[in-house]
């Protein structure tokens, strides 16, 4: 990134061939490896934040909550700085009962619980949560939801994008005069 920082895109698996919990769990396993190689590409370990996209914007806030020392006992308690989620998914409820995607996701009740971070509690570090005007009625839904359960002090950032629906908002990122940049310069302390 122009601004100065190092920028880490990983990849997971995809539901049905394996479950939410074993991609969240892959996700963090990749930034154990982060934290741990940080230095080497640049990057600095203490200063790890996390953007993602709908399901991205569920792993931010799940990796937000994480128990770093039972990922890794060198890893420090509070690994990720801080975390921007763009139309992330909090509760998984409706999507547990969703036709079209329930029987990819296979999520039981005890599965959305463990998996829901709107329910976890909040973490030491902030989330920033966007979603778009256009969206959908859900996706509003979540992303007011985070900040009512989490508060203002773990949420500082609540917004709704003008002009913006589920696939267009992500292009924010790569343009410097929009919100979504500056907030994510902001996470990472670059402005």
């Amino acid at each position: 990134m122009q601004a100065g920082a190092t920028v880490v895109v990983p990849e997971y698996s995809l539901c049905p061939t394996v479950s939410i919990e074993q991609i969240a769990l892959q996700m963090a396993r990749a930034l154990a490896w982060v934290y741990r190689h940080a230095a080497e590409w640049g990057g600095d370990a203490k200063r790890i934040v996390l953007a993602g996209h709908s399901a991205g914007g569920h792993l931010t806030a799940m990796l937000l909550c994480c128990r770093w020392r039972d990922v890794g006992p060198d890893l420090p308690p509070q690994l990720v700085h801080g975390g921007l989620s763009i139309s992330g998914l909090f509760d998984l409820e409706p999507l547990r009962l969703t036709p079209f995607l329930k029987d990819d996701l296979r999520m039981t009740p005890a599965s959305v619980k463990r998996l829901s971070p709107a329910f976890f509690p909040r973490p030491k570090r902030p989330l920033m949560a966007v979603v778009g005007a256009d969206e959908s009625e859900e996706f509003l839904r979540q992303n007011l939801l985070i900040r009512h359960q989490w508060g203002p002090s773990a949420v500082p950032i609540c917004e709704t994008v003008a002009y913006c629906n589920h696939l267009n908002i992500v292009n924010g990122l790569a343009d410097p005069a929009s919100r979504l940049h500056h907030l994510a310069l902001r996470l990472l302390g670059l402005v």
